[in-house]
């Protein structure tokens, strides 16, 4: 293990993290933990807990955390969709291959209003997309 802790620590939970502030110069040498603050990366809040003040280098820190988070969670969500496109493929060769007349009887009808109400939304998004490519291109 490493001899050089971090200054600070992020409990990460649902929609942000608990940050404490790591102490390891005490008497005892042991590792404290004080927690100094809650973070919301959905809508940017950061809570100081208790009656501990924030100080200028105690909010830099929590807002750089902030953006690597919210990067990271960007990058998570695409990978995701990436996946959700792998497991339509894998799905498919299932039912082409695989799959009993009771399984598909099973699965048929959830999969097709998803999949149905997926491409809404995505030709809706995409001739949004392409309207407001065209309108860019009129107006230069």
């Amino acid at each position: 293990m490493s001899g050089d802790l971090p200054d600070y620590y992020f409990r990460i939970r649902e929609n942000g993290a608990v940050v404490f502030k790591v102490d390891t110069e005490n008497r005892q040498r042991r590792i404290d933990m004080d927690e100094i603050a809650t973070v919301n990366v959905k809508n940017g809040n950061i809570k100081p807990h208790g009656d501990y003040s924030l100080t200028p280098e105690d909010l830099q820190t929590i807002r750089d955390w902030m953006a690597r988070r919210i990067a990271l969670l960007a990058r998570r969500d695409i990978d995701d969709i990436h996946r959700a496109v792998d497991y339509l493929n894998t799905t498919t060769h299932w039912v082409q291959s695989k799959a009993t007349p009771d399984q598909l009887e099973e699965v048929t009808d959830a999969l097709l209003l998803a999949m149905h109400d997926l491409r809404s939304v995505l030709v809706r998004k995409k001739a949004e997309r392409l309207l407001s490519a065209s309108d860019d291109d009129g107006d230069a």
